[in-house]
């Protein structure tokens, strides 16, 4: 069971930056992958970023250079800092935790989505 309360989408222009931020409560795994993922209309969701409990990173190619994923352990937080923001960009921007069980069980959690603009 987790719960997770995003924050920090808005609107911005080209070039902007935004940071988003994601806090999850319940039971966060030692073995856990945290992310963000988006989905723009008419479009499927798709992964942005994630961070491994051991820090390891991924990357969409389209963001790679202008995001940055991090997490904060000690309050099951994670952050994406978004800068050089393409109307691209433009989507509804989720946070994921998956618990590991197991090397190959697991359990996902998202949250509601935080909507990301970029527009002049």
């Amino acid at each position: 069971q987790v719960q997770l309360v995003e924050s920090g989408g808005g609107l911005v222009q080209p070039g902007g930056s935004l940071r988003l931020s994601c806090a999850a409560s319940g039971s966060i795994f030692s073995d856990n992958t945290m992310g963000w993922y988006r989905q723009a209309p008419g479009k499927q969701r798709e992964l942005v970023a994630t961070i491994t409990s051991g820090e390891s990173t991924n990357y969409a190619d389209s963001v790679k250079g202008r995001f940055t994923i991090s997490r904060a352990n000690a309050k099951n937080a994670v952050y994406l800092q978004m800068n050089s923001l393409k109307p691209e960009d433009t989507a509804v921007y989720y946070c994921n935790v998956r618990n590991r069980a197991s090397t190959w069980r697991f359990q996902d959690y998202w949250g509601q989505g935080t909507q990301v603009t970029v527009s002049s």
